[in-house]
């Protein structure tokens, strides 16, 4: 595992390089990928704005900020992340807020799925290459620590009751889950990444 880790994190970006590798690509009418398709493109587009949109916004819990200004060891998120993916243009701004508020012991990295097969085969969700994926990484022996996502528990619950009761995802599921995006304002993804970065301290 600690040669994949270490493969990702040499081809991987900082926020900043992510967030200008999917507006570049958007330029040709690209998502990031090995699919192109219209319909991946139109989300990337959709995700770039609300993205930029986040990263204006979001505001941290002052508790949750305090909390990751203390932290005592050093880490590496390790984020396994496509432009084109609705989970991660609302998770990514916020865990960048968050690495900011650590003060330096939280390195954030993030590497394209479709780019690390390996990495993604070791960190599946119930069999599927759900994203986005934070590797928590210990920065001094490169320890995996523990993974989260793709998202949030109340959001999970919502599309596992909507694909239970319509037997599949539709553009419905999709909207619903933004909007329950939109209503919690990045609380719960905060709270459950902290508490995770708190059992290691």
């Amino acid at each position: 595992m600690k040669t994949v880790i270490a493969k990702a994190l040499f081809n991987s970006h900082s926020y900043a390089e992510y967030r200008k590798l999917v507006s570049d690509l958007l330029v040709d009418n690209k998502s990031t990928g090995a699919e192109q398709s219209e319909e991946l493109t139109n989300y990337s587009k959709l995700n770039d704005t609300r993205m930029n949109r986040l990263d204006k916004t979001i505001k941290l819990d002052p508790d949750f900020e305090a909390k990751m200004k203390h932290l005592k060891k050093e880490y590496i998120w390790l984020v396994l992340s496509e432009g084109w993916c609705g989970d991660a243009a609302q998770i990514l701004p916020v865990l960048d807020k968050l690495a900011i508020a650590s003060e330096g012991k939280v390195e954030m990295k993030v590497v394209l799925r479709d780019e690390n097969e390996e990495l993604m085969k070791l960190f599946l969700t119930n069999g599927g290459k759900s994203i986005p994926k934070v590797i928590i990484i210990d920065q001094h022996t490169t320890d995996v620590l523990v993974h989260w996502g793709p998202r949030p528990e109340g959001a999970s619950a919502l599309i596992q009751e909507y694909k239970k009761e319509h037997g599949t995802l539709d553009e419905t599921a999709k909207t619903n889950l933004q909007l329950w995006y939109l209503h919690d304002k990045g609380f719960a993804i905060q709270n459950e990444i902290v508490t995770t970065m708190l059992e290691f301290e």
